[in-house]
């Protein structure tokens, strides 16, 4: 490996990528199109998503109504269009609020060590204990149902793995010269961590963050079919998969499109969290 091999810079290893790999584009694209679709939903939405018209309830696919009709009548394709901005929000304000309660308590447990490292993982490992859905569903069940409630639910849930990420990052970069000289020199400790720990420890909560992004608009969604999420009259693909299952097998298209939208959308987030891992990765130029 050259010596130019190893300083690329981010935007010349960012060009490389999209060059040499195909799914990261595809992930790009798809993450790219639904930010789109969920700004300009309100001016591209071709029915108004709310609007309720009995005599074209359940109406199949057509020219008309791209998606079909739910059993209200309303237009399905205008309410996955506006779904849209329901589910990035998610994702961002999950994953926002899992690493704001997450970062700290990493970065301090790394840095401290001893009784405090011991302390605040022990209170991480208690989340940690419960399975992914259980215990966002009964934090939901004790708030009440709701969006919000739903999405610092998942965020309750989430922190602990940014937790522990940062804190074996943190524990690596506080041995480092720099480090050492800053507390030698009497530099306090918060200021160190702000200025060194943290900016030198964060690419694998990143690149952890990127992958978590399509999980938790899942997460949502399944909160939302179960009815723990969003409730009416916001417009989510989860909800209105739930609102279609017991007409689903003879009006199939009021939880197919949802439901595919879900899936495309997760998966582009996934292909985009891969190539984000490739692009962070220092030793990147040894697997061109």
């Amino acid at each position: 490996m050259s010596a130019d091999d190893q300083e690329l810079s981010l935007a010349e290893r960012a060009g490389d990528l999209i060059k040499h790999n195909r799914l990261f584009v595809v992930g790009l694209v798809i993450a790219v199109s639904f930010l789109f679709v969920a700004l300009t939903a309100t001016w591209i939405a071709p029915k108004d998503p709310q609007a309720i018209d009995f005599t074209a309830k359940l109406q199949a696919p057509s020219l008309q109504h791209f998606f079909g009709t739910d059993v209200l009548g309303r237009d399905i394709f205008s309410r996955v269009l506006h779904g849209a901005r329901t589910s990035l929000l998610t994702g961002v304000l999950v994953v926002s609020l899992a690493l704001l309660i997450g970062l700290p308590i990493g970065l301090v447990a790394g840095y401290y060590g001893g009784r405090i490292d011991m302390v605040l993982m022990r209170v991480t490992d208690v989340f940690l204990a419960f399975p992914p859905l259980l215990l966002p569903i009964a934090i939901t069940a004790a708030l009440g149902p709701g969006l919000y409630n739903a999405l610092m639910a998942l965020a309750i849930s989430w922190f602990p793995w940014y937790a522990r990420i940062l804190r074996s990052s943190v524990i690596a970069v506080k041995e480092e010269l720099y480090v050492k000289s800053s507390q030698a020199m009497g530099m306090h400790p918060i200021r160190i961590m702000i200025k060194h720990a943290l900016p030198n420890s964060t690419t694998p909560v990143i690149v952890q963050a990127s992958m978590d992004f399509g999980y938790t608009i899942l997460a949502a969604a399944s909160l939302s079919f179960i009815g723990m999420g969003a409730r009416p009259p916001t417009i989510e693909w989860g909800l209105m998969i739930s609102s279609s299952r017991s007409i689903f097998l003879e009006y199939w298209w009021t939880a197919f499109f949802p439901g595919l939208a879900i899936f495309i959308l997760v998966w582009g987030a996934n292909l985009l969290g891969d190539g984000i891992r490739d692009l962070l990765d220092p030793h990147y130029s040894d697997k061109k």
